[in-house]
Order: C-alpha cells, then structure tokens, then sequence
C-alpha cells in the first residue's frame, strides 16, 4: 500500500472515532462540567485531559476554554505541561486533516478570510519563523490556523516545533488565569495576587504582538487582525 494511502486512511479512521466521540461528549465542554468529569477520573485524569484537549482541537473547541479548565482542574504547572502538550497534538492532528485529507474543505471554509494567501506567502518567505511569529500574536485564532497553515509546504517537524515553543506564553497565561480562578472561587486569602498575576500574564500576551512587530521591523497588519478575529 502507498504510504500516503495509508496515512489517510488511518486518519480517516481517527477522524471516525473522534465524530463519535464528540457526538456522545459534546455537552462536557463548559469549564464546570469538564472539571468535574475529568477530575472524576481520578489517577486518570490527566490522560483524559491529554486526549480531550487533543481531540478539541479537530473540532475548533475553543483553545482558551480548554486551557483555563487545564488550570482548574490541575494548577498553574501541571495544567501548562500537560495544556501544551495536548495542544501540540492537537495543532498537528488538524495540520494532518488539513494536508492529507480535507485540503478543498478547508479552503471552501475558511478562503473567504483572506488567511489561506496570506499564510502561503508568510511560509514561502519565512519558513517556520512565520509559524513562530502568528504562534507569538494572540490575534491568530488557533484552531483555524492549525488547518490554514497544513495547506502550506511546511515541513511538519518545523511546524510542531516552532507550535510547541511560540504557544508557551500564551499556554501559561491562559492556564493561570483558569488556577486564579479556582483560587478566587475557594477563597484563598492569596487569591488577590494571584488575579492580579493572572491579568499581568493577560495584558503580558496581548502587548507581545506589538513588541515581536517591533523586533521585526513591521507595521501593525490591519487586514489581518481583522481577518483573524472571526
């Protein structure tokens, strides 16, 4: 069998599995109801987590949910070491989808935005600095740029690693502003420095665009910041 042939047939068959099981847990998304269900696993709960948060991605489940509920239901470290490594997997497996197995889908959806040239062209000059730099910039919704950026010639080893290391920040932010949460909730007498840790980490992810612009050498591109809030 040719080994592409067999990459997408072995996606078609994870894709399968994941429709049935999003029709079966589609109602466990909201952050309350995924705690308690994931926290219900016990010495499990992490696996659980990994896999959700993984399969989330393929079906554009909000990445800023998942990771606050990383930092309810495990805490500031925990919750970032395992928030990042499921959002990698996740980034690669909408990548796949996207390369291998629903090219034309994802330009009929997501064509009009005005992100698939601009994508193309920033690979074509860039490389995996331009996976780095939309990473860095909050502006950049993650779910579709996971699939917009699979119908690029990227290699798939520079675009896990440049994911991997440029969703740090905003993985840390997200998921500590899910832990100050918890503790505000629970009373913790520390709960005021820690909200305002988690609003510094906030206001930390929304500036970084303007600093990597400035490194950069660029203007503020309007056209895509509106382009990227849909």
């Amino acid at each position: 069998m040719h080994k592409t042939t067999a990459k997408r047939i072995l996606l078609a068959a994870l894709i399968a599995a994941v429709v049935v099981w999003g029709v079966l847990n589609h109602k466990k998304f909201e952050v309350d109801a995924m705690v308690a269900w994931i926290a219900g696993y016990g010495m499990l709960a992490p696996l659980i987590f990994l896999v959700t948060r993984s399969l989330g991605a393929v079906f554009f489940v909000p990445g800023s949910l998942m990771s606050i509920t990383a930092g309810v239901a495990f805490g500031p470290v925990w919750g970032a070491v395992y928030n990042l490594i499921a959002s990698t997997i996740g980034a690669v497996l909408a990548f796949l989808v996207a390369r291998y197995l629903a090219s034309d889908y994802v330009r009929k959806k997501l064509g009009g935005t005005g992100w698939i040239q601009k994508s193309i062209e920033g690979v074509e000059a860039e490389g995996w600095r331009f996976v780095a730099f939309v990473r860095l910039v909050p502006l950049f919704p993650y779910n579709a740029l996971n699939y917009v950026l699979g119908l690029t010639r990227i290699k798939i080893s520079h675009f896990t690693a440049a994911s991997f290391v440029c969703m740090i920040p905003g993985d840390i932010a997200y998921v500590y502003i899910g832990y100050a949460g918890r503790e505000t909730m629970a009373g913790n007498s520390a709960s005021i420095e820690i909200a305002l840790i988690a609003l510094g980490l906030l206001a930390a992810i929304v500036f970084l665009p303007r600093l990597v612009r400035y490194f950069r050498g660029e203007k503020p591109d309007q056209n895509i910041a509106q382009d990227s809030t849909g």
